[in-house]
């Protein structure tokens, strides 16, 4: 058990962030520090693309000798979804980011409950 574990921590770091980010997801109630999780879950994802895609012994899909097999690389694809997936998270975080100033500057909070709370008496209001 121990033995495949450390021959397979990447795959176990994986998990482990995922595991991390997860939990702040679902338990934080300041939406920075679920950023920040939802941020965590994806390097755990990332890692564990690439850490699948990665064969010991295996050379990088840059033909130089066309004579040897197809065997012999590495299959590129894990690492193009990683670099697709870095770009998208980026993306997602910026766009998250700029909600999170806009709600900041509407109720000068940041946390759930309190934005809720506002939000429900705003509407009362009206």
């Amino acid at each position: 058990m121990i033995g495949n574990l450390l021959a397979n921590y990447e795959e176990a770091v994986a998990i482990i962030l995922f595991g991390i980010g997860f939990t702040m997801v679902l338990f934080q109630r300041n939406l920075i520090r679920k950023l920040i999780g939802m941020n965590i879950m994806d390097t755990g994802v990332f890692l564990f693309l690439a850490s699948m895609g990665y064969i010991r012994g295996r050379k990088a899909p840059i033909i130089l000798d066309p004579s040897l097999p197809a065997e012999s690389y590495i299959n590129p694809v894990p690492a193009g979804l990683v670099l697709t997936g870095i770009v998208v998270s980026v993306s997602v975080t910026a766009i998250m980011l700029s909600l999170c100033v806009r709600l900041y500057r509407r109720y000068h909070t940041l946390e759930i409950d309190d934005i809720y709370r506002l939000s429900k008496h705003q509407m009362e209001d009206r």
